[in-house]
């Protein structure tokens, strides 16, 4: 759009353009690749200019599918994730989604229409304070209030979102502003946001000291957390870890950080982690905590947790540091940097023989196990044995919530990064589904496997439609135990087994659902239809649900009880 403008009697021409046209060349700039969103009302103006834009757009069966795609994406592609939805219910419906992302450090554009500026605050028709509801589950949000502010706006957006600790940012877009009209101006490539400096290279004189500490150290222990992978530290940790000897735990969100088949890995910690990992824990002399939050489900009772040892912690967020483990050596960086800097210390050789033998022998006798024998029904970690063995623990594996979660983490063997996508802090079951299809458009050369159970199926499973519709070969596994599995877990074992609502034997046919929306669906009751079924379509370019009929009684094993410590696990031997 041309418009004349007069400057002491001459005329010149300036190129305007619409605050939606400024919002859509700002994305353009950034280099973003594919926007998952639902339009509404008030995000029409910027529809109609995104029609014209050359960004995939993916337009989700509702707006929660919608954020746990983009979520997936970013897992995968380490580029944040692009979420439109207009002003109101759309804007609530990505709620979920934006605390998902904000717990598990995932980077997030989030646009929300809104009324216009002249409206807020009175109620009108699809108003809702998405500021207010969000600024706890934001790691910062913005409402544009000058259109001239759009391309500033973004930029900071995108840096804030995918620099420091990754994380969700919100732009709420008003409707009279994306359609307003201003004079075209560059867009700025510079950031300055004084306020906002992550600290990346640690200090020296803490480094020094952690090395010291190694050095005298009998029993060390790192524990390994998402901050590895978002840092892109696998090959500096490995290095390190050989350097000085010392076994390395996982969390669950860090799983492929340290290849699965190494000698120094000891396993997933935790409230369902395996004996050696949780044993190593409790009895270290020295944790090297890189990238992890020391949540609850890894820590059980903090009476008990690493009661032995000197705790150091590197993290990029120093709010996380000392906020739940008294920590004695705090170095407040990001993992590649520091780790860098921990391989390049001179230090006395390490002498952990005594140490590795131990936990070699907690790892020989307290592997994971099952018993089949007897049991008419196929064992869910079977599944899990024979996905990994077929798919040469290639697959991206994508899971719901609940016991196939953690069956998933036990028995699928990440030996590489960014293969792992899951829900872990906040624990949103419906999160699988849409998840694998932004980790499957990441990555559309590689088998990606959902897991999820027969609940968590449900609750976003009308995404079987964009998986239908943009032919994306994921292979969707259901867990179907005929019930709410974890939730089932806890009232045996606790309640008395009086199952209030947790048995869900009237479940739809899955496979007559998956041919609703033209995919393939079979339905699994053996380890021989399984082996059968299994070697057919991961080897095909289609999509597919297969419904593992699975021993309903199963438990996941071993496990830590609440206000129990790491030793205190039951069922870890049968």
């Amino acid at each position: 759009m041309l418009q004349e403008t007069t400057f002491a009697g001459t005329k010149a021409q300036q190129q305007t353009i619409s605050g939606s046209e400024l919002l859509i060349k700002a994305l353009e700039k950034e280099n973003v690749e594919v926007i998952f969103g639902y339009p509404g009302g008030a995000v029409l103006p910027l529809y109609d200019k995104l029609f014209d834009s050359k960004i995939r757009h993916i337009l989700p069966r509702h707006e929660q599918g919608g954020i746990h795609a983009a979520e997936g994406y970013a897992r995968i592609s380490g580029k944040p994730g692009v979420v439109i939805a207009t002003s109101g219910p759309g804007a609530t419906n990505l709620v979920t989604g934006i605390a998902d992302a904000m717990m598990d450090s995932l980077p997030l554009v989030v646009f929300t229409g809104q009324v216009a500026t002249g409206l807020i605050g009175s109620d009108a028709f699809q108003e809702a304070d998405i500021l207010g509801i969000t600024t706890p589950i934001t790691k910062h949000n913005y409402q544009v209030r000058n259109i001239h502010d759009i391309p500033r706006i973004i930029k900071e957006a995108f840096y804030v979102a995918s620099t420091g600790r990754p994380g969700p940012v919100l732009i709420d877009f008003p409707k009279d502003i994306a359609s307003g009209i201003v004079e075209e101006k560059e867009y700025s490539e510079e950031v300055t946001l004084p306020g906002y400096q992550p600290t990346v290279k640690p200090n020296y004189l803490q480094i020094r000291k952690l090395t010291e500490a190694v050095s005298s150290a009998k029993k060390p222990v790192i524990l390994a957390g998402a901050g590895v992978l978002h840092a892109k530290a696998m090959e500096e940790l490995k290095q390190y870890a050989e350097q000085q000897q010392i076994p390395v735990v996982h969390t669950l969100l860090g799983l492929g950080g340290f290849p699965a088949n190494h000698d120094l890995f000891t396993g997933l910690g935790g409230m369902h982690g395996c004996y050696a990992a949780n044993m190593a824990m409790y009895e270290a002399d020295l944790l090297i905590n890189i990238g992890a939050r020391f949540d609850d489900r890894l820590t059980g009772n903090l009476q008990h947790f690493a009661p032995n040892a000197t705790v150091a912690h590197i993290d990029i967020d120093p709010a996380e540091i000392g906020k739940n483990v008294p920590t004695k050596l705090p170095i407040v960086a990001d993992a590649k940097e520091a780790l860098k800097q921990l391989i390049g210390q001179d230090g006395k050789p390490p002498v952990h023989q005594e140490w590795m033998d131990t936990i070699n022998s907690w790892k020989k006798d307290y592997p994971y196990f099952y018993n089949q024998e007897g049991c008419e029904h196929l064992k869910p970690q079977k599944v899990f044995e024979m996905i990994y063995e077929k798919t040469n623990g290639e697959a991206i594996v994508v899971t719901d919530v609940g016991q196939h979660q953690m069956w998933a983490a036990q028995y699928y063997r990440f030996n590489k990064a960014d293969k792992w996508v899951t829900s872990g802090g906040l624990g949103t079951m419906g999160f699988g589904l849409p998840a694998s299809i932004g980790a499957q458009i990441a990555a559309p050369d590689d088998t990606v496997v959902l897991v999820s159970g027969d609940g968590g199926f449900q609750m976003c499973m009308q995404e079987l439609q964009v998986i239908s519709e943009h032919k994306l070969p994921i292979k969707m596994v259901i867990i179907n135990n005929q019930s709410l599995g974890m939730v089932r877990q806890w009232q045996e074992l606790f309640y008395e087994k009086r199952y209030s609502h947790s048995l869900i034997p009237g479940q739809p046919d899955f496979v007559k659902l998956a041919e609703a929306y033209g995919i393939k669906g079979y339905k699994i009751n053996s380890t021989e239809e399984a082996e059968t079924v299994l070697n057919e379509v991961l080897n095909n370019d289609e999509p597919v649900v297969l419904d593992f009929r699975v021993d309903p009684e199963e438990c996941v094993y071993p496990m830590i009880a609440s206000g129990k410590g790491l030793h205190e696990m039951v069922g870890v031997k049968p």
